[in-house]
């Protein structure tokens, strides 16, 4: 395997979805009137995947050790000394000055400034954050919560607060899933402190909270909303719930797999967002 192969394996391409929370805000601000400019959109969610990589890559340096005591992870291109310490911090650096100089280019002001905080959350989830039950799930969320703030700014649209609350309840609802998956495959307090403070039985009431939570929040966003046609306010909803639930059966079939393996080994997940996307746009209110 040759060492740009690595570098790629290192920014974990595979997670590079996850900044598609940056463009949920887009169908409800865009039909509320905020101006969409792509090559400005396209710009942040470029430089956000960058920092974000950037991201993973000084968390496996940090982790090195842990990780080659892991089955899945000793793989990792650092943790099988397939890519030494300095060349993975010199890629780490220049993810990090081309995704700020992308998101500067942005000229959004805040969009730089939320990009900042996301590096210091994220700093301080790597180096401590990740040893605590809880405080770990809680600083994961908060990236999605970031994303969709800079989505919102980079198309000058205020957050709802129903929006945010249903997007770190979602957030939550994926990071503890996450540990859910470290439990369930195996992994003991000694790799991952953390885990010991969670049970599963646990994480599945704390599942059913954050769903729940997330869909009431979701349903009220949608009835907050100005920009939906009368009478089609909730008609998105049934398909939220059925992602909920829909995603809480397949844990139980395949408990060890991470929330971006599901997404990507579960088809099901991907026609249902589509489906969302359908019923959303068709919802929208365009003359408002």
């Amino acid at each position: 395997m040759s060492v740009v192969t690595d570098l790629i394996r290192l920014a974990r391409p595979q997670h590079w979805v996850k900044s598609g929370f940056i463009a949920l805000p887009i169908p409800f601000a865009v039909a509320a009137g905020s101006s969409l400019e792509l090559n400005r959109l396209g710009l942040g969610i470029a430089g956000f995947t960058l920092l974000a990589s950037a991201v993973y890559v000084f968390n496996d340096i940090l982790d090195a050790v842990r990780d080659r005591e892991h089955p899945r992870k000793k793989s990792r291109p650092i943790a099988a000394g397939r890519v030494g310490r300095t060349l993975a911090f010199g890629w780490c650096l220049l993810l990090l000055g081309s995704g700020f100089a992308l998101l500067i280019g942005c000229d959004r002001p805040q969009v730089p400034v939320l990009a900042s905080a996301y590096i210091a959350i994220n700093l301080f989830y790597t180096v401590l954050g990740k040893h605590v039950a809880l405080v770990d799930v809680f600083l994961l969320a908060s990236g999605f919560v970031i994303r969709v703030l800079i989505g919102c700014a980079l198309i000058g649209a205020a957050p709802s607060e129903w929006l945010l609350l249903c997007t770190s309840t979602i957030a939550l609802f994926l990071a503890l899933t996450k540990r859910r998956a470290d439990l369930a495959s195996g992994v003991d307090a000694e790799h991952r402190p953390s885990l010991a403070d969670y049970s599963i039985e646990f994480i599945d009431q704390a599942l059913g909270i954050t769903s729940a939570l997330a869909l009431i929040s979701y349903a009220l966003y949608c009835k907050d909303s100005l920009v939906l046609r009368p009478n089609w306010e909730f008609a998105s909803v049934p398909l939220v719930a059925f992602g909920f639930l829909n995603y809480l059966r397949l844990l139980r079939r395949e408990p060890e797999w991470t929330p971006i393996e599901r997404l990507f080994r579960q088809p099901s997940h991907a026609i249902n967002f589509a489906l969302w996307l359908i019923v959303v746009w068709s919802s929208l209110d365009l003359r408002s």
